[in-house]
């Protein structure tokens, strides 16, 4: 009974690692990370094909390891977004958009915090306006937006991810 429940919980747990290896493997594939995906995706299916022989072993007399084998890919598809997100790999673009009479005093304090900003000069529906563009690693999205939000509230903050930049400041690849 006790080697069941073990059976069980190492297909739960291994499920969820190799579910949160695929998700992991394609994040980095579609940033251009292609060599570590491929790395990733190795090991990924290696556990895979393990996992699965272990879960059809006998099957018919044991349906309950592929119930526990789905609830595996549902928590690994869960936990995986999460631990991609706590990786935040890649790049965003951030862009602001201002009155124009705040957007030189904005621009200043976000150059005094180390980002790079372009700016272009627009017309909003009642004034005039500046919208702010901001390449920066996913990692540092947040703080640029808490650091704007020091400075601004009233202000409409889109965030995009990119693929990889080339050129300009802080370049991200060359």
């Amino acid at each position: 009974m006790w080697i069941q429940v073990l059976l069980y919980i190492t297909i739960l747990l291994v499920k969820i690692v190799e579910v949160t290896l695929a998700t992991t493997r394609i994040v980095l594939i579609t940033r251009g990370e292609r060599l570590k995906g491929a790395f990733i995706g190795f090991f990924e299916v290696c556990i895979w094909v393990v996992l699965v022989s272990t879960v059809l072993k006998d099957i018919s007399s044991d349906p309950i390891k592929v119930f526990v084998y789905a609830l595996g890919f549902a928590l690994g598809n869960f936990l995986g977004s999460v631990f991609e997100e706590k990786l935040a790999i890649g790049t965003t673009r951030v862009e602001v958009i201002v009155k124009e009479t705040d957007g030189i005093e904005l621009i200043n304090r976000i150059r005094e915090h180390g980002y790079a900003v372009t700016s272009i000069s627009g017309e909003g529906m009642n004034s005039k306006r500046t919208v702010l563009i901001m390449h920066v690693k996913r990692k540092m999205a947040s703080k640029l937006i808490r650091l704007i939000h020091q400075y601004q509230e009233n202000v409409v903050i889109t965030v995009n991810e990119i693929k990889p930049v080339y050129g300009g400041f802080g370049t991200l690849k060359k």
